[in-house]
């Protein structure tokens, strides 16, 4: 099926995606004629590689794309990549990377939250490049979808845990990552359903690895605008579209708690909304839009602030909430690649340094 695509003017890794199109997933082949029929209708429908990618990927008269749909496209990923034969030995590992890249594709692509991939979605985002780029380049270079790397840091950390391992946590075992530094005012509103899609963290007080797939790039980048609505939808309390002044003292509170327990003395919650207003500059006194953060270039600053305390102590001794980051020549690493790439050095380092103990 790869020269099929290469002869449709398609990237390579849209092979699965044309075999199942074109109802190969029933028959386990597809006839030429079947092929040419199919691959017709979507010329004659389909403008541009979004369209096209969507119709081959879709249910059956649905024009978007739900996470099931990029199932059997990434299993095809997974079974045919030069860079991942260490990952097609281990059967166990397939769901969780696929559920990983799905979460990520959804995370970077579907901007309206919805579950639902439209063609304008796809259009704008970066992911078919990426699917285009899978043929030429190590897997690991593509950072914002496929990267095992990524992944294995990822799943270490839900792994790390999840004590029970049955993919599931609850608000208890979230409170231990990186030792217990986010807020539990902030762990409560991650259960309570304002970012989550299942109703299981309602009902059972659980999240499950995808949740925590977006939770996790969303604490270690909060730059990007998923991860800002992310925390602005954890933090607007009555779901009012704005961060009231009442909100804002409610997360800071545990902050100050927390930094008097470690004899460290707090700016009092008005310095410190003194120091939030003037580094978002909010259009609207007193009020905090999402909007506002956008447009400020520290939203990071801001919401460690409020939801994380040793991010926090970080920025006020590396650099005051005044000064605005210069950036570098050429393209800056994100806060997520250099986290990821800092952690997956450190995973390789202790299990050598297992493998060498064992072997000692």
């Amino acid at each position: 099926m790869g020269k099929v695509a290469k002869a449709c003017d398609c990237p390579l890794y849209w092979k699965a995606p044309l075999f199942y199109g074109a109802g190969g997933e029933r028959t386990g082949y597809v006839s030429v004629h079947k092929f040419v029929a199919m691959w017709r209708k979507v010329l004659h429908t389909c403008h541009d590689d979004a369209a096209k990618f969507i119709q081959l990927l879709a249910k059956p008269s649905c024009s978007y794309l739900e996470q099931e749909d990029f199932i059997t496209f990434l299993q095809d990923v997974v079974n045919t990549h030069p860079h991942l034969t260490f990952l097609r030995e281990a059967s166990e590992f397939h769901s969780r990377y696929i559920t990983t890249v799905v979460q990520r594709i959804f995370y970077n692509v579907n901007r309206s939250w919805s579950g639902r991939i439209t063609c304008v979605e796809l259009r704008k985002s970066n992911f078919l490049q990426h699917i285009a780029l899978l043929e030429e380049e190590d897997i690991n270079q593509s950072t914002d979808y496929f990267s095992y790397e990524h992944f294995y840091v990822i799943y270490c950390k839900f792994w790390e845990l999840d004590a029970d391992h049955d993919l599931y946590i609850d608000e208890q075992d979230l409170s231990k990552h990186n030792d217990h530094a986010i807020s539990s005012r902030i762990i409560e509103r991650i259960f309570s359903g304002a970012v989550t899609r299942g109703r299981k963290a309602q009902k059972e007080g659980k999240i499950s690895y995808a949740d925590f797939v977006w939770f996790l790039l969303s604490e270690e980048d909060k730059k990007t605008q998923t991860s800002m609505e992310y925390w602005f939808r954890c933090m607007d309390l009555d779901g009012d579209g704005v961060l009231s002044m009442y909100e804002l003292e409610y997360f800071y509170e545990e902050q100050c708690q927390k930094m008097e327990s470690m004899a460290i003395e707090p700016l009092s919650f008005e310095d410190c909304l003194c120091q939030m207003l003037d580094l978002v500059k909010p259009q609207c006194e007193g009020k905090i839009t999402l909007h506002d953060l956008k447009k400020c270039k520290q939203s990071n600053l801001f919401f460690d602030t409020f939801l994380n305390l040793d991010k926090y102590l970080d920025h006020e001794q590396k650099e005051p909430f005044s000064t605005v980051r210069v950036e570098t020549e050429g393209q800056e690493l994100t806060d997520w690649e250099k986290y990821a790439a800092e952690e997956y050095a450190i995973l390789v380092a202790e299990e050598a340094a297992t493998e060498q103990w064992n072997d000692g």
